[in-house]
């Protein structure tokens, strides 16, 4: 349809106004996003680090003020909301995706070269018959040993673009000359799922360590096996596990629940709620499930705890959850970083919020682990605080709370036998690991007949090789240590170590496992059903 000509000068006139409107607004030396807005707080801070650019008496790196400046802001916010820096995308990106792109080798720097400890089973490296106890001494050409070799240059002359590939030579003991190697470099994955395994004829167990977008294959995958091998109960092992994207959480939970249980909803800033609920038929709906749980389960790890919990499936097994219901969502900034912005909360099925308060600043609620070990929560279940206020009720009568976490059905204290300083800063420093790998590379030989079932049920470490890692460490530390008071402990980790660099396969947890009080609980509990 035409308009008609007596409108026309009333369509240029409103036009032209607009024009002079926006044209007024315009600063052709201002940034797109102040177009149609004036932000004086915006302003301030643009106008603070162009003075410093361009006026500041010595050079100084704005980028690095800038980060300063959305972390200082972040901080003000709440404690997981969070800047990662370009140079970390790519690691934060593969971790979280679940694979990356390379050779598969675990490695140790050890005497000035690259120790191979482990290849990716069914990984590259495996494929062309790299061995642990292989050092890798040159990658394409260009050595790979010396003082003065970082981590960062290793990786990255080992990895690269998928389906290149790279040409090593690897000294391998027993051999006369340099091995030649061609790797072809592809996908590896980083396991999600630590271990997954038969605890009792009919009680599954998998421990997941975080939740990635690959881990509910990987959970589907090990769920199907267990299954078939006679699992009617099944123990989740969730200690640990920082959580990690919501969907996977929901899908891990679906395969628990009967269609339409409400598995959890999300509230924003609008007030505007989003419901999951399950949806097919789940491949566990009608097992029996035990979730394990400690201070250290968090986020997605406390939406699978709360949504079986809530719907009266289960039992949740262990210590107060770590108490985090806040939804992040990652948003580029334009130049290769991200921020993952908390932009909504999310509640259990029975309405429990279960994030804990982080109003006295960030530093007390990272602290809250010390908080609870003074108050005796960690191992009385008596202790634990709770607000009538924040009561809950599921459909089946059972009592739950809001307010920090999720609290467990069967509360299993905190092992003390575990909690010496000097045992928590070895595992923490790697120097288990390292000591492992150097023995083992004295004799690996001795163990090519070993089985990893003969090894988790007979192979025993001695006294000896408790004394030759406190000789170990005298000589690293400079500081003399002994272990009279946790030489069990000691042992158990040793041999869980030299398990998972042999074998690989969950073989540390399975060693670990035959030790743990929370697993024995969980037995227990299934063996009464």
């Amino acid at each position: 349809m035409n308009t008609p000509k007596k409108y026309l000068p009333l369509i240029l006139g409103m036009a032209i106004a607009a024009g002079i409107f926006i044209g007024g607004k315009l600063n052709f030396t201002d940034a797109p996003d102040r177009l149609f807005t004036s932000n004086s707080k915006k302003d301030k801070l643009n106008r603070l680090i162009d003075y410093i650019d361009y006026e500041y008496v010595d050079d100084v790196n704005t980028d690095s003020i800038v980060d300063v400046t959305v972390n200082g802001i972040l901080e003000n916010l709440d404690p997981h909301s969070v800047y990662i820096p370009e140079e970390d995308m790519q690691r934060v990106s593969e971790n979280m995706k679940g694979d990356f792109v390379g050779i598969g080798i675990s490695f140790y720097p050890y005497k000035d070269s690259i120790a191979v400890i482990r290849a990716v089973t069914g990984g590259p490296s495996e494929k062309s018959g790299i061995q642990g106890g292989d050092r890798i001494l040159y990658a394409n050409g260009e050595s790979l040993f010396g003082k003065d070799l970082s981590n960062e240059t290793i990786v990255s002359k080992l990895k690269g673009s998928i389906d290149t590939d790279v040409n090593l030579k690897v000294y391998r003991k027993g051999e006369l000359e340099l091995l030649d190697f061609k790797v072809t470099r592809d996908h590896v994955p980083i396991k999600s799922i630590d271990a997954a395994y038969m605890l009792t004829d009919d009680l599954g167990y998998i421990k997941i360590n975080r939740f990635a977008e690959s881990t509910y294959k990987e959970f589907k995958q090990e769920l199907k096996r267990l299954k078939k091998r006679g699992a009617t109960q099944m123990a989740l092992d969730l200690r640990q596990n920082p959580g990690g994207f919501l969907n996977i959480a929901e899908q891990i939970v679906d395969e628990f629940l009967e269609d339409d249980k409400l598995i959890l909803f999300t509230k924003n800033k609008r007030g505007h709620i989003e419901k999951s609920f399950a949806t097919k038929k789940g491949a566990f709906e009608n097992g029996n499930v035990f979730v394990l749980i400690d201070e250290n389960s968090a986020s997605a790890s406390e939406i699978v705890a709360g949504a079986l919990q809530d719907n009266d499936k289960g039992t949740i097994v262990g210590r107060r959850s770590y108490g985090k219901g806040l939804v992040q969502r990652e948003m580029e900034l334009g130049d290769g970083s991200a921020v993952r912005l908390t932009v909504s909360r999310y509640y259990t099925p029975t309405g429990r919020s279960i994030q804990r308060s982080y109003k006295n600043g960030n530093s007390d609620y990272y602290d809250e682990y010390f908080s609870r070990l003074d108050s005796g929560e960690l191992l009385d279940p008596e202790k634990i605080q709770v607000a009538d206020s924040l009561k809950f009720i599921t459909p089946k009568g059972k009592v739950v709370y809001g307010g920090g976490g999720i609290i467990p059905d069967v509360f299993v204290p905190l092992d003390l036998s575990m909690q010496n300083e000097t045992f928590i800063f070895l595992n923490q420093t790697g120097f288990i690991n390292y000591f492992v790998f150097e023995e083992l590379d004295k004799q690996r030989e001795a163990y090519d007949n070993l089985t990893q079932e003969d090894f988790i049920k007979d192979f025993i470490i001695t006294d000896d090789v408790v004394q030759d890692f406190q000789d170990y460490l005298r000589e690293r530390l400079s500081r003399k240590i002994t272990f009279l008071t946790f030489k069990t402990e000691i042992k158990l980790y040793i041999k869980a170590a030299l398990g998972e660099q042999l074998f690989g396969n969950g073989t540390y947890e399975k060693v670990i496992n035959h030790q743990d009080i929370m697993i024995e609980e969980v037995i227990k509990l299934s063996a009464a059903n």
